[in-house]
């Protein structure tokens, strides 16, 4: 439907990429369809409290507080205007041959589309822990979601622990909220963090706020923080977690008491949707895990467009870009008029550089995770443990669809978004090859759960 006044495009996510491909299809006389998940646009990085609630922006944001009030006024506006049909609160569930089937708040609905843009954002990467399918034992993500969303802090004695810029930042909020963190522990070891500081130098004011940042937590946390560590466990009871063991970088055991752990090592990117709107992937040995091949402007497919940290984890920044980016490459398979991105295209390339300088700052810990005990859970939907992954890799293939087929290893209510990375692991260690030839799992309809009832309703 090249250049035909009537193409129907649908965006997918309402945060810094999905706002901005949304304008620049605004200001080129498209009315997009967009659908977010949360209550109000701005996704997770500039996620907004409920109506009524007091915390002002800089307190919610701190110095990005300009760039989230600019972004929500963007798509207020657009909204305000009617220039987007918007769909809050609302899921996509599943993609084919053109049509999108979401969850709304009036049930499922269908979106036929010429042209999608997938805007999903990223989630927590974690790494099983002996303990870590406990209650009170949460993502980084989730601890910072319930903190700018509702004001709450997840535990009165919290451990972080993981690696990555949301560790410091995710510390500093709860730090400055008023919360007891008694320990931040990062398996990243700090000659890794210096090795890297050169190349994440191509975004030279970031890496300053990030060491103004550092230093403001180890100023309030003193001998709380740790670098270098390997995490052994975390000891649990009935009300959850009760404390986490750990080896400093010097190999000494350590136990620190608690009663919530938050855990995440840096981000993976969403593409359960991409890979079901027929995406390739490979994988990226920089970011170890499976991304989206794309071109340079966000091209997937015909008429897929993929943009922000569901790509590639270049930040709200990069979002920002990578948005415009697709949404003028849609344009350009159009028909119509684009804009010049020759700007955004070199400010990309070097927040890339950016970008794989910080994942080798603070890399995934998978000699720690191929270590794990046999009873570990690693499956936490379906009670998978390492080894059963092990064995089921030893006696029937190191393939990561035969496992999950035999040992059920993400077949839960996540569909392996927190464990395929490290069963991948598992399986390649057990085997002797590379994480890249154990394979990934094929994406399933529905990536969320759905109710029956919503499904089978209509018909």
């Amino acid at each position: 439907m090249t250049g035909q006044q009537g193409s129907k495009v649908v965006i997918i996510g309402a945060g810094p990429a999905g706002i901005r491909a949304a304008e620049v299809l605004v200001a080129a006389g498209i009315r997009p369809v967009v659908l977010d998940e949360g209550q109000r646009a701005g996704g997770q990085i500039y996620r907004r409290p409920p109506l009524g609630f007091t915390r002002p922006p800089d307190e919610l944001y701190g110095p990005d507080a300009g760039k989230a009030r600019a972004l929500h006024a963007v798509f207020d506006a657009m909204v305000a205007k009617g220039q987007v049909d918007y769909h809050p609160l609302s899921s996509a569930v599943a993609v084919a041959g053109g049509v999108l089937h979401a969850l709304t708040p009036a049930g499922r609905r269908t979106f036929a589309y010429d042209r999608l843009i997938l805007a999903t954002g990223a989630t927590d990467r974690l790494a099983p822990v002996p303990g870590w399918q406990s209650a009170g034992v949460y993502s980084l993500g989730a601890a910072q979601i319930a903190l700018k969303a509702q004001g709450v802090a997840l535990g009165r004695k919290i451990v972080l622990a993981g690696s990555g810029p949301l560790l410091t930042l995710v510390a500093c909020q709860l730090l400055k909220a008023g919360a007891d963190v008694c320990a931040v522990l990062d398996t990243a070891p700090l000659s890794a963090q210096l090795t890297a500081l050169p190349g994440m130098l191509a975004r030279p004011v970031l890496v300053l706020r990030g060491l103004r940042m550092r230093l403001r937590m180890r100023l309030r946390l003193g001998r709380r923080y740790h670098a270098g560590v390997t995490l052994d466990g975390i000891d649990c009871d009935e009300r959850g977690p009760t404390g986490i063991r750990w080896r400093d970088a010097q190999g000494r055991s350590r136990v620190t008491a608690c009663d919530m752990v938050g855990l995440g090592w840096h981000l993976r990117a969403e593409t359960q949707l991409a890979g079901l709107a027929g995406c390739a992937f490979d994988y990226d040995e920089g970011w170890a895990q499976w991304l989206p091949r794309t071109d340079g402007l966000g091209r997937a497919a015909e008429g897929l467009y993929l943009a922000g940290d569901g790509v590639r984890i270049l930040g709200a920044d990069g979002a920002e870009i990578a948005g415009r980016v697709a949404a003028a490459a849609c344009l350009s398979d159009m028909g119509r008029p684009a804009p010049n991105l020759v700007p955004d295209l070199r400010r990309l390339t070097r927040y890339e550089r950016f970008a794989r300088a910080l994942a080798r700052a603070f890399p995934w810990p998978d000699a720690m995770l191929r270590a794990i005990p046999d009873e570990t859970i690693v499956c936490r939907c379906e009670g998978v443990t390492a080894g059963e992954v092990r064995e089921t890799a030893a006696r029937n293939g190191a393939e990561a669809n035969r496992v999950k087929s035999l040992a059920r290893i993400g077949m839960g209510r996540c569909q392996g978004r927190y464990c395929q990375l490290a069963g991948a692991e598992l399986i390649a260690a057990r085997a002797g090859i590379s994480v890249c030839e154990a394979g990934r799992l094929r994406e399933q309809a529905p990536v969320r759960p759905v109710p029956i009832g919503a499904w089978i309703g209509e018909e």
